[in-house]
């Protein structure tokens, strides 16, 4: 499912930046040198702002209920992670190694030391 949102969503990313380029500005942008500007279009000469104004509309909202949806999905977070089968593993005597040193050349951990007792005096 979330294959599909997010494959919906780039196509509509990258379709949204075509039809915003072809609509026509008030110099000469891209939607001119398309032909966008002439009245010698296939949608007639309104009828191209009309419907690029209308894909764009179409487009928005698609676009904007895609990002919800990935957000919502985004928020539940993984089903499953592999860390969920790892068992911890226990130490048992000494300290860990550090990554790359051999364990003969880590020191042993100090203990606490208990006072010495002083024999007592005769």
């Amino acid at each position: 499912m979330i294959i599909l949102v997010t494959t919906v969503h780039v196509l509509v990313c990258l379709g949204l930046i075509v039809v915003v380029l072809l609509q026509t500005g008030k110099g000469t942008d891209m939607g001119a040198a398309f032909g966008g500007g002439s009245s010698t279009t296939v949608f007639g000469s309104s009828g191209a702002g009309n419907f690029l104004t209308r894909v764009t509309t179409g487009m928005a909202v698609v676009f904007m209920l895609t990002c919800l949806t990935l957000g919502y999905f985004a928020e539940q977070g993984p089903v499953s992670s592999i860390f969920d089968s790892v068992t911890p593993q226990t130490q048992t005597g000494g300290a860990a190694a550090p990554a790359g040193v051999p364990a003969a050349n880590v020191p042993p951990t100090e203990s606490p030391e208990k006072p010495s007792e002083a024999p007592a005096s005769p």
